[in-house]
């Protein structure tokens, strides 16, 4: 069913779409399946992703058909679609009004990845206007805040040195918290790795007083503030949060150097939601993990890793995993420095779309995977700006590492 007569109109200009801030823009790269029309398959995705499906709909009107999702840019040898979805068509908060990153998904990547005529359409960029930025919650802290802590400039207060204890998942509670000691009195911040949280050979209400300990130890013995990265992640949110309230209520007086991970791809925006609201005073750091089932270079469905640390400023992530930019063990390449740019810059071009982001936080790109000395100048080259500052090794479990003293804000050692 050839439904391009409604939902598309490839007489719009996409400077006009933006310039009239009604319409999220999404720019995808879409191959139609073998015996279907380019344009007619593009529509069915955009009916399929607004208000229509494979059929006529026999319950539309008027005023449904203004909300539909419109095809306004194609390129068939590029693989080149974009569409334009009007702002009504998403979900809104019953109790704020504000919008959410489950509906933008639901939307933009629901059932149109698995019809029958594209063989493929992953998401590589979008566009939120004005209305829409406004409308997120952005984050509630970011890198300044950590560098106040560390008693460093609020701007340009440079790297900081962080890592993660290995082995990720089998150190006893004492190991745990003699490893963290020993890398505090020369670094400044430590996660937890994604997998580590209620083990029932270190469970949490024994293992972070230790690390409390530790961090006090090592800052009694450095004169500096130290910086500790708890996992809370969980399927439930009320687990979410005793873990989360145990902590805090652990580290006391030094509550605001202890920042909270969450696995935000596996566990969902639900969980990063419920951080960011119930914790606005705690540095929000989002973990990929599992990430590149969907933002592998190699796939051609889902969306890019981009498009994902784009999302994550939007739910108030203060920092997300860009990777290594290719130099390191993870997957990815030098062009990989935009993912960084976009997320700690007020303005910036991505693959396709210019966002402005009108005075949201940044996300601190914390780039982790693999890193050690001997890759840093390579990094350093690539990103193309940012200063190098001190370079530190340290000894945990597994010998010696090299930490360079952060990515672009933030760089672990040891992943």
């Amino acid at each position: 069913m050839d439904q391009s007569n409604r939902y598309a109109d490839l007489s719009l200009q996409e400077n006009d779409l933006i310039s009239n801030g009604k319409h999220i823009l999404v720019a995808y790269k879409m191959k139609s399946k073998a015996g279907h029309g380019y344009l007619e398959a593009a529509a069915h995705f955009a009916a399929e992703s607004s208000t229509g499906t494979n059929v006529e709909v026999s319950t539309t009107d008027d005023f449904t058909k203004g909300v539909d999702a419109l095809v306004y840019h194609i390129d068939e040898a590029a693989e080149d679609m974009r569409i334009a979805y009007p702002l009504e068509l998403f979900d809104r908060n019953v109790t704020d009004g504000r919008m959410m990153i489950v509906s933008f998904l639901t939307l933009v990547i629901g059932n149109n990845q698995g019809m029958g005529d594209i063989e493929h359409g992953q998401m590589i960029d979008f566009f939120m206007p004005p209305r829409a930025i406004q409308l997120f919650d952005g984050p509630a802290k970011d890198i300044s805040d950590l560098w106040r802590i560390l008693g460093r400039p609020v701007q340009n207060g440079g790297y900081i040195a962080g890592t993660i204890i290995k082995p990720k998942l089998g150190l006893r509670p004492e190991p745990f918290a003699a490893a963290a000691y020993q890398f505090w009195l020369g670094g400044d911040f430590i996660k937890n790795d994604e997998p580590q949280g209620n083990q029932v050979f270190a469970p949490v209400k024994k293992t972070i007083p230790l690390v409390y300990d530790a961090m006090k130890r090592a800052m009694d013995e450095t004169g500096a503030a130290k910086l500790f990265s708890m996992n809370i992640t969980a399927d439930d949110h009320y687990e979410m949060c005793a873990r989360a309230d145990f902590a805090l209520e652990t580290f006391g007086p030094d509550a605001d150097k202890l920042a909270f991970l969450v696995d935000g791809f596996v566990g969902g925006p639900g969980m990063i939601t419920t951080a960011r609201r119930q914790y606005p005073g705690q540095y929000l750091h989002y973990h990929r993990a599992g990430h590149g089932m969907i933002t592998s270079p190699s796939a051609n469905r889902g969306y890019t890793a981009f498009v994902l640390a784009k999302m994550a400023r939007l739910q108030g992530a203060s920092g997300i995993h860009v990777g290594t930019m290719g130099y390191g063990k993870m997957e990815g390449g030098a062009d990989d420095r935009n993912i960084a740019y976009m997320i700690e810059r007020d303005s910036c071009d991505g693959p396709v779309y210019h966002q402005e982001w009108y005075g949201m936080k940044p996300t601190t790109p914390i780039i982790s995977g693999g890193m050690n000395v001997l890759r840093l100048p390579g990094f350093f080259e690539n990103l193309g700006h940012g200063r190098r500052r001190r370079l530190r090794s340290y000894r945990q479990p597994g010998g010696w590492r090299g930490i360079p003293a952060a990515g672009l804000r933030m760089l672990e050692g040891g992943s």
